[in-house]
């Protein structure tokens, strides 16, 4: 049934690319991500038992994984139908096709249970992602491809190393050969010290690239400023998912080991220096997509910064997990809106933007205001969750500098988003066909009232879902 799961937008793609017809090949997309959301939703109420051998199993982690990257897919799919309408003369087969085997990649992601699968799987996400920054084929998005490949394949090939430092442990403890997790897990604390010690520092590097913490994070301005908006939202909301997932895999076999406190520790200097990062280069951006992409940085950071803090914490790291991959999705299609509109991202012509795209403005400021922590939307709940464990666990340092960090991005972010949605519209800028249709705007809506549902009421099943994804990780149930 897992195996079914993977290959069923693997038949996507496949009917995507012999689809000739450019504007019926759309509609393929979300087809296949509803079939592939409502298999989701069965598969966490149903859960299959693990595969032959263990290599296969949906855990609670992985269901998280899996619901958000679904619900997202499903959202940006829609949302496709409409961008690609506009940009009909763009032929789509590679997009529409890569989208599906990307999704097929991190349902693999989601269900893998041996870590050198798991490094397979989220290689293919890498491979498949790269034409899809390079849709509009211009010099600035191919050389976004080749830096994001570049850096990417560098830091995923570490991580490979990562996991040979970890199975060579395994031999010289004489221990069971093996990268299954449960058997890591098991044997964590008996594994060679000095060869887990090395593994686990370059497994952090290379998922800790692959998520863009600072200072492995440069390809994710050119990346997110190059690539259409709705594969800039799942870069930032779907390929980080899968790149944290498999950090937390790691996460799960140092908490079983003596390295758990040092791997604590560095993740949480590695959230601090991510948040400082965004800190200084958010302000006064000139690219409000290059923007998003430092606001990517804080966000993996401020996870970074829960997870170094363990404990309580654990929750509010899980649940900030899917409320920012849902509000990237808000301000990426809401943005890419408004790019199409001006026909740039320089803050110096996009001016106004609530006027000319009153629904595009209105969702992007709205975004704004809950990606930046304010209340009643959902990042607010799980952003003071932290720092309010951060306090309690008696870290009043890492509180404050968490707080601090979190005012200075909010002004430096209102100082560009402020201007482009309210201010007014340049006299002397060209005008453009587009304007908001119920294709383009639909998708942010419904992700946006998500945000705020999620930020008034937890339900009780996906409260539960996380309590046992962090009882994995060793927080409290």
């Amino acid at each position: 049934m897992l195996w079914a799961f993977v290959i069923l937008p693997l038949l996507g793609a496949a009917l995507a690319w012999g689809i000739p017809d450019n504007r019926k090949r759309t509609f393929v997309l979300p087809l296949f991500a509803v079939l592939h959301l409502v298999f989701s939703l069965y598969l966490v109420a149903e859960t299959p038992p693990a595969s032959p051998h263990g290599w296969f199993l949906l855990d609670a982690l992985g269901k998280l994984n899996l619901l958000c990257n679904a619900v997202l897919f499903t959202v940006c799919a829609f949302y496709a139908v409409g961008y690609l309408n506009y940009r009909r003369k763009r032929n789509n087969r590679t997009l529409c096709t890569a989208l599906l085997i990307c999704l097929s990649a991190m349902t693999l992601v989601a269900i893998s249970q041996h870590l050198g699968m798991l490094w397979i799987a989220l290689e293919a996400t890498t491979l498949t992602m790269a034409p899809l920054i390079y849709f509009n084929r211009n010099a600035r998005s191919i050389e976004a491809t080749w830096k994001y490949l570049l850096i990417c394949s560098v830091g995923i090939a570490i991580a490979l190393l990562g996991l040979f430092f970890l199975a060579y442990s395994t031999i010289v403890a004489k221990q069971e050969i093996s990268l299954l997790l449960s058997a890591l897990v098991r044997d964590a604390a008996r594994l060679h010290a000095g060869w887990r010690h090395a593994a686990f520092i370059f497994l952090l590097v290379g998922f800790g690239s692959k998520m863009g913490l600072a200072p492995l994070h440069t390809w994710k301005p050119d990346a997110y400023g190059e690539a259409p908006g709705l594969v800039g939202a799942l870069l930032a909301g779907g390929l980080v998912n899968c790149a944290l997932l498999s950090l937390l895999r790691v996460y799960q076999v140092a908490a079983a080991s003596t390295e758990g406190p040092l791997f604590r520790e560095v993740l949480l200097g590695m959230g601090l220096l991510s948040m400082a990062f965004a800190a200084v280069f958010m302000a006064r951006q000139s690219d409000f997509k290059r923007m998003l992409a430092y606001s990517s940085v804080e966000h993996v950071g401020i996870i970074a910064v829960a997870l170094g803090l363990g404990r309580g914490a654990l929750f509010g790291a899980l649940l900030h997990m899917v409320n920012n991959a849902l509000t990237k999705g808000v301000l990426f299609l809401s943005c890419g809106n408004i790019h199409r509109a001006y026909n740039s991202k320089s803050t110096q012509v996009v001016r106004g933007a609530l006027r000319r795209t009153p629904w595009s403005g209105a969702l992007f400021l709205a975004a704004f205001l809950a990606i930046t922590g304010s209340p009643p939307f959902a990042p607010f709940v799980s952003e003071f969750s932290i720092v309010s464990s951060a306090f309690l666990q008696g870290s009043p340092w890492t509180g404050g500098i968490f707080l601090l960090f979190l005012a200075i991005i909010f002004i430096g972010m209102a100082l560009t988003v402020i201007p482009v949605v309210l201010g007014e519209i340049p006299e002397d800028i060209a005008k453009t066909p587009y304007r908001d249709t119920i294709h383009t705007v639909l998708p942010p809506l419904v992700l946006m009232a998500a945000i705020l549902v999620l930020g008034l009421w937890l339900p009780d099943p996906l409260q539960e879902l996380i309590r046992q994804a962090a009882g994995l990780l060793g927080g409290e149930r």
